[in-house]
């Protein structure tokens, strides 16, 4: 195996944009600009990229005399540098913005090199990414009735037949052929040989000066030329935000892209839901410890506690001081009182009373959403791989309780833990963990009758997500690794290792459940928090969408790779403060500058934030920080709904009938409160993006990827 690469030597030389912002304004103070050319345009067809070359022609018409007459009052004379630039330098309006015709002018060899290792790059990612065969707006009206059925009776368990189809597991893949006697595999899926290969590649061109120094320069561009829309709309979006009736940010749905469900609530609900029990049901018996049953209220005895003493500080579950950098001691605050016995009572579902405290708070947490109405959740659950009937009692829990909400969907989470079940003696190799994993999720597929409350649940799942503390150090895995059977020893593997073979293996399974017309589910990961840059070059290539992401700032070949694929990053600037970055440092508002496709999210409330509503509080303490406008929230909430995994009949309630579309068709005001100037800036700025890296030699598809 080879040694890991070190961030730092990736990006050498490599600045950051905010260091040098000031570029562009002293150039720009320097011009002499005419606002008033600018109102032609109307409010909602004005977009600062899409301006035509005969605009600027009238632009460059009119500045001329009006520089002419142009007379410092103070001084009673003409401004002479003001004229010398407009007459000597017909380059004037091409840098304020470049004509669409100058934007693909053939480049020098050196460039043509460096758009060709992009294009690679970008097609590797369509080879690997799962998309469905036929989209959801396309087969609209057999995904309306099964949102409406859903809606109806999330648990009727339908009308789903046991198939003939046969798997087994292979070099820790699972393959499937149409019956026990076919040998040809339906659904063949790449190599881990030929995916660490490619993975090699992208690293490798993040490596090379010239693409480094391409993407910088032209991550620059973007963020400037978004703080030159501003100067020019933010008045005529701000005015086109007043005229959409009835619309504000605060009934425009936002979904919290990433949440752990252990920590949903805050610590102000946990705590008055753990006194509640105590008063009312202290002889209920909760845990088995020690040899002996213990009731609730004998549990809080032996820790010297009653429900009088108990308060925020004493449960002590807030991230502070001490969590930054020390993963270890975050993952500790989800014990109550720094008590083990209080989590596996009240925050675990595979408890002696069967999870029934955990679901109870949950439905007052689905209630809280459901009485806001317009704010929505994406829950993560651990799935551990410890053994497989882990799913069964999951989805019995689930299913049990009646967890359902339109306002939630559901994604699983594995904890990257094979080191410490492997030391226990849990398993034996890797592969038992894979086994664990995916062999029921395979065997509900093929015959939903085979776990009744599995198929139930996986109706409500929407993604599949990995988990743990990406700062640790880990071995660059080669394209000659060894097999998951192989891997016997006592070393976690590396983050894209997990990452091919969930991905080998769900990406087989949504091809299985979509031949079935059963809903699919996507990968998305923790990735890029900390750690080796390798973590974002595997999300690339692999994941429909990522948490995180905040080392995309390190690696600007990456960095521009995802704005042109649109990756969504479920970013949450508030949990990093309290572990990785400190909030000043966050790069969200660069990558929102840029066009990256963000979303805010609230990871942990219980460990983060103060209030009943911690998806508002996180975007209110963004708007306050970084001074986002009201168009800026509504964008980054449209963007949260397009990450989501929630089905299209919903997205299409919520954002427009045609919000599949790219750019100002598929955008409805009135839903969204985004103002088509916003919009069709984001969309025309991306499609000239595209076209240049492409040499105007590709076709752009009209629908956002599903």
């Amino acid at each position: 195996m080879t040694s890991k690469l070190s961030a730092d030597s990736v990006v050498e030389g490599v600045g950051n944009s905010n260091d040098d912002k000031g570029e562009f304004d002293v150039a720009a103070e320097d011009v002499v600009y005419s606002y008033e050319n600018d109102i032609g345009p109307t409010e909602e067809e004005f977009s600062v990229s899409a301006l035509t070359e005969s605009h600027i022609h009238l632009q460059h018409k009119t500045a001329v005399p009006e520089a002419r007459s142009n007379i410092d009052h103070d001084v009673g004379e003409v401004d002479k540098a003001s004229i010398h630039i407009v007459e000597n330098d017909p380059s004037f309006f091409n840098n304020i913005l470049p004509l669409p015709a100058t934007t693909h002018d053939p480049g020098n060899v050196e460039e043509e090199e460096v758009l060709k290792l992009l294009r690679e790059c970008l097609d590797l990612r369509e080879k690997y990414v799962y998309r469905e065969e036929i989209a959801p707006w396309i087969k609209e009206t057999i995904s309306e009735s099964k949102a409406s059925d859903k809606k109806h009776d999330p648990f009727n368990f339908g009308h789903f037949e046991a198939s003939s189809h046969h798997f087994k597991m292979e070099d820790g893949v699972v393959r499937v052929y149409a019956s026990e006697n076919d040998t040809e595999e339906l659904f063949p899926v790449a190599s881990a040989t030929t995916f660490f290969t490619d993975m090699h590649h992208v690293l490798k061109v993040m490596a090379v000066g010239n693409v480094r120094s391409y993407c910088h320069h032209r991550l620059r561009f973007l963020e400037e030329k978004f703080r030159l829309h501003l100067l020019v709309n933010a008045d005529r979006e701000f005015l086109a935000q007043k005229s959409a009736p009835h619309r504000d940010f605060y009934n425009i749905r936002k979904v919290d892209t990433h949440v752990h469900h252990s920590a949903c609530m805050n610590q102000k609900h946990l705590l008055r839901f753990i006194k509640s029990k105590l008063r009312k049901e202290p002889d209920e018996v909760v845990i088995f410890r020690d040899g002996q049953y213990l009731t609730l209220k004998e549990v809080f005895e032996s820790l010297d506690l009653t429900g009088y003493d108990m308060n925020v500080d004493l449960l002590d579950v807030h991230a502070d001081k001490s969590t930054f950098h020390r993963f270890d001691k975050f993952n500790l605050k989800y014990n109550p009182c720094g008590q083990s016995r209080l989590r596996e009572i009240f925050l675990k579902q595979d408890n002696l009373i069967q999870g029934r405290f955990l679901a109870e708070v949950t439905k007052e947490v689905l209630q809280d959403l459901e009485a806001s109405k317009y704010q929505l959740a994406e829950y993560r659950i651990s799935i551990y791989g410890k053994e497989q009937s882990e799913w069964d009692t999951l989805a019995s829990w689930f299913v049990n309780n009646e967890l359902y909400s339109q306002n939630a969907v559901w994604l699983i989470q594995l904890p990257r833990l094979y080191n410490v079940y492997r030391s226990m003696g849990t398993v034996t190799s890797f592969q038992n963990i894979l086994d664990n994993v995916f062999i029921p999720l395979f065997e509900v597929t093929v015959d939903p009758k085979s776990h009744p409350h599995l198929h139930l649940f996986l109706m409500q799942v929407v993604g599949f997500d990995m988990v743990d503390d990406e700062s640790k150090p880990e071995r660059r895995p080669t394209k000659h690794m060894p097999k998951p059977d192989e891997w016997t020893n006592q070393f976690n593997p590396a983050f894209s290792y997990y990452a091919y073979y969930c991905y080998a293996n769900l990406y087989t399974l949504n091809k299985l459940r979509e031949s079935k017309g059963l809903p699919t589910i996507r990968l998305r990961p923790h990735c890029g928090e900390a750690g080796d840059v390798d973590h974002l070059a595997a999300g690339f290539l692999l994941c429909h969408n990522i948490s995180h992401g905040i080392n995309l700032r390190k690696t600007p070949v990456l960095h521009y790779l995802y704005y042109l694929a649109q990756v969504g990053l479920a970013m949450s600037p508030l949990s990093n403060n309290s572990l990785f970055l400190d909030y000043n440092r966050n790069p969200f508002l660069m990558f929102f500058h840029r066009g990256m496709n963000v979303s805010l999210s609230t990871d942990d409330p219980l460990q983060i934030h103060l209030t009943k509503e911690p998806l508002v509080e996180e975007y209110s303490v963004a708007a306050k920080v970084w001074k986002l406008s009201s168009c800026d929230l509504c964008e980054i909430a449209r963007n949260s709904v397009y990450q989501s995994g929630f089905n299209h009949a919903d997205k299409r309630h919520w954002l427009g009938n045609k919000y599949h579309k790219r750019g100002p068709q598929g955008n409805d005001i009135h839903k969204t409160n985004v103002p088509n100037t916003r919009i069709s800036f984001r969309h025309e700025t991306w499609k000239e993006e595209m076209q240049y890296v492409y040499r105007g030699k590709t076709i752009l598809p009209e629908d956002v990827e599903h």
